[in-house]
């Protein structure tokens, strides 16, 4: 029987990353066995200056479309909250930046910093002087070398997971303060404009009147941390209620759940009670949450065969869709305290090669620290992941010769 429902398991599998996933040759990096090679893997600091250079989030690459670029949000405070936006040209190594005077929220997610409209823009969140929350963007500079000056797209919001192809990037009221932004918003970060979706606080409390009941009552709900798909057709995001109090704070709302949305078809598609760290497939319906593969138009999923208990554990999945990548507490797989692991495993089987392990019990002292975060590069042949192994946090960079 157990033989029965694996090779259905692998069949579910196959079928779901066959959209995209392509023939890996095994010297590939689409292929397991280029990267379980150690000597063809190496590992390297991206900026060795002495400061925190943080990758946002393991949902984008910090890499530029192009890969000439590498984006992290710089900081010298011990706690990461302020800093600058800065891109590092990875073959000459010159460091440029795109805009002072950055508030963070914490040093987990930094600025939310991420490439935009193919790679000629970066679009960011900032807290200004005067508390208010805004997105901004800011021109990357063009082969005449001169720098754009940083620009207010919209205020009174943070801003979710984009695609860097585009200009079209969600947005929410903060979780802890909407205010009379409670709904899934999108913006265009070229032109401004603020396009309201059916992706709503009372849609959702309609759609899902069972969990928002037993989650939440009769306490104001809002959309939180959008994160949009490859496609631009459809986004999940969380739930969340303030809870009062300063946002630096783990106090600071109530979330739970993951709730798909068509944009398309401005439509609901499911709900998935727990949220653990999901993110998109390639292909635009299959959402990698843990180990689950979701299928956000039904909600049922599947589990990736032998997919072990990481304890931390932000997947994603290479472009082409053949393998994964997330991290992991070192201890339960043979590594010492305080230390982490990066790994990358093969959608299919489940088997994983350790890319790097490495002491993660320092840098940044945010009150919420800076995950390693793993995200590929847009052709598959980099990982980069932050590192706390000093008095920084700092962005590594895993690359198959």
């Amino acid at each position: 029987m157990r033989s029965v429902v694996l090779v259905a398991l692998v069949a579910f599998l196959r079928l779901h990353s066959a959209s995209f996933a392509v023939a890996a040759e095994p010297a590939s990096p689409n292929s397991l066995a280029t990267w379980e090679q150690k000597d063809n893997v190496k590992v390297s600091l991206v900026s060795d200056n002495e400061r925190h250079s943080l990758h946002t989030y393991f949902n984008t690459s910090p890499e530029s479309p192009d890969g000439k670029w590498v984006l992290f949000f710089a900081s010298t405070a011990a706690h990461g909250h302020a800093g600058e936006i800065r891109i590092r040209e990875r073959q000459s190594g010159e460091e440029i930046v795109l805009a002072t005077d950055i508030a963070t929220e914490d040093a987990h997610r930094a600025a939310c910093q991420q490439w935009a409209c193919g790679g000629k823009q970066v679009v960011f969140h900032n807290v200004l002087p005067d508390g208010q929350w805004a997105v901004m963007a800011v021109d990357v500079p063009t082969s005449d070398g001169k720098v754009g000056k940083p620009r207010v797209v919209t205020l009174g919001r943070q801003l979710g997971f984009g695609q860097p192809g585009h200009a079209v990037f969600p947005i929410y009221g903060p979780h802890w303060n909407p205010g009379d932004h409670r709904d899934l918003e999108l913006v265009n970060i070229e032109s401004g404009d603020v396009i309201k979706t059916g992706m709503t606080a009372t849609g959702v409390r309609e759609q899902f009147p069972e969990f928002i009941e037993k989650k939440f009552g009769d306490k104001p709900i809002s959309i939180f941390f959008p994160i949009l798909s490859p496609d631009r057709n459809r986004v999940f995001c969380k739930i969340a209620s303030p809870a009062g109090g300063d946002f630096r704070s783990k106090a600071a709302s109530f979330r739970f759940g993951q709730v798909a949305y068509d944009l398309k078809e401005q439509k609901f598609l499911s709900l998935t009670e727990q949220w653990g760290h999901p993110s998109w497939h390639p292909n635009s319906r299959d959402i990698l949450d843990c180990g689950r593969v979701i299928d956000c138009t039904t909600g049922k999923w599947q589990k990736i065969p032998d997919y072990a208990k990481y304890r931390g554990d932000h997947p994603t999945y290479n472009p082409a869709a053949t393998l994964f990548t997330t991290d992991t507490i070192s201890e339960g797989f043979g590594g010492p305290a305080g230390y982490w692991d990066v790994v990358v495993g093969d959608v299919i089987t489940g088997k994983t090669a350790l890319v790097h392990r490495f002491d993660h019990s320092k840098g940044a002292r945010s009150w919420r620290v800076s995950h390693p975060h793993p995200a590929f590069s847009a052709d598959g042949k980099r990982l980069y992941f932050n590192v706390s192994d000093g008095p920084w946090t700092r962005v590594h960079v895993a690359e198959v010769k």
